[in-house]
Order: structure tokens, then C-alpha cells, then sequence
């Protein structure tokens, strides 16, 4: 990691296709970028309106069986996408 970096846990690449639930963007499907055990980036077209603090549920895609849907919250918001954390 950088000295600058402040994350808490390590990212290890995910290249995965998520389902995003939003109360009032509704749904969209995503590319994740990284994972880790307090959240993913998902990688965004610029414009899809999240904002920092923003509750939502994620579903990963494409399993032989429907994945668990997680509470997620927007906690950064960079050009290429947003980073969500895991909430407990």
C-alpha cells in the first residue's frame, strides 16, 4: 500500500459483475474492481448518481446459485467508480 493510503484492509483484484440496488436510482449492473473484507470498487460510467453515504444493496452476479444480497454503503466517490462498504 501507499504511505498515503489509509484503507484498513487489503484489496485483492475481482474482476465480478454486481447488481446494485438503490431506493431511488434503482437497479444497475456493475464491474467490481477489488475486494476486500470491508467492501468493493465497483466501476461506474460517469454520471450514475450515488453520493458518499448512500445506502444500497449489492448482489453478485453470474453464480450456479443467487448470491446473498448485502447492505452496502458509499463511503468514496473517484471518476471510474465508488467504493462501498460492507455494513454490519
Amino acid at each position: 500500500m501507499k504511505a498515503n493510503d489509509k484503507r484498513e484492509h487489503l484489496r485483492t483484484s475481482l474482476n465480478a459483475r454486481v447488481k446494485v440496488v438503490h431506493e431511488s436510482l434503482g437497479e444497475a449492473v456493475f464491474a467490481t474492481r477489488d475486494i476486500s473484507d470491508g467492501g468493493i470498487f465497483i466501476e461506474v460510467d460517469e454520471g450514475y448518481g450515488l453520493q458518499i453515504g448512500d445506502l444500497v444493496k449489492v448482489q453478485v452476479q453470474g453464480l450456479p446459485i443467487p448470491a446473498p444480497v448485502l447492505d452496502m454503503v458509499v463511503v468514496r466517490a473517484v471518476g471510474e467508480g465508488f467504493g462501498l462498504k460492507f455494513v454490519d
